[in-house]
């Protein structure tokens, strides 16, 4: 068989595998598309199985996953979080808020949008240091105050994205109050100030750029990224399997 020859056969195996299968989206993935209260679409399950593992439609994962697997199977586009990690290396600051900056986005790329800061740090934080976890969970909030004292100001995309009368909401004013007075505030603004708005889709950035970095201050799981029954594993086995029926 040629190249195109078992490109097409693994097409016909994996499109027969899928007719095999009963595949259920979690209600958070279409509500507001749909009204979360009304039942899902009816599904022909007569002779099908509900899926219980891996959905045949993504790339597979290793047994063992890394934090580096989920980079490349299940993350979107890295390239803000690559940039952002380069230029806090460039402005100097410490390896943990370089991890920090890397890990920033983690759950706007591979999991939920809303409140992402404090998915992505609680993502991560079994595995670093608590300061790392807390600069990423308060990125969230500080984003949307400025502090002339580091040169962050509001961004202007925000602006344009949100409009010009947006206000935080009041649980937003609280967490700013608690992360300014905060030891470690220094450590989540630095990483609002690395935080590329705009960030150059020229520039070509590997992920093994940071393997030392990662190594110093990631504590890998040795039974990979969700088997390893920490407090946030269910989390990771999301992510791996996000179609999973229980």
């Amino acid at each position: 068989m040629n190249s195109l020859q078992i490109a097409e056969a693994a097409d016909h195996a994996a499109i027969a595998e899928l007719d095999k299968l009963v595949i259920v989206k979690s209600t958070i993935y279409t509500s507001g598309e749909r009204d979360p209260r009304e039942p899902q679409p009816p599904q022909d399950t007569r002779g099908r199985l509900h899926l219980m593992g891996h959905d045949p439609r993504l790339s597979r994962m290793p047994d063992r996953p890394t934090l580096f697997d989920f980079f490349r199977h299940r993350f979107g586009s890295a390239a803000h979080m690559l940039q952002s990690a380069r230029l806090a290396q460039k402005n100097g600051v410490s390896e943990k808020i370089v991890l920090a900056c890397l890990l920033h986005d983690i759950a706007t790329s591979g999991f939920i949008r809303a409140d992402h800061g404090y998915w992505a740090a609680q993502l991560v934080e079994p595995y670093v240091d608590e300061e790392v976890s807390f600069a990423i969970r308060y990125h969230q909030v500080l984003r949307f105050y400025p502090d002339e004292s580091v040169g962050y100001s509001y961004p202007e995309s925000y602006i344009r994205l949100f409009g010009a009368d947006f206000k935080p909401e009041p649980y937003l004013d609280r967490a700013y109050q608690y992360c300014r007075n905060h030891k470690w505030y220094m450590s989540a603004r630095l990483l609002t100030v690395n935080d590329l708005y705009a960030f150059d889709p020229n520039v070509h950035i590997e992920l093994e750029e940071f393997t030392d970095v990662v190594g110093r201050h990631f504590r890998q799981p040795e039974e990979g990224l969700g088997f390893d029954q920490s407090p946030s594993a269910h989390m990771w086995r999301t992510i791996n399997w996000p179609t999973r029926y229980l």
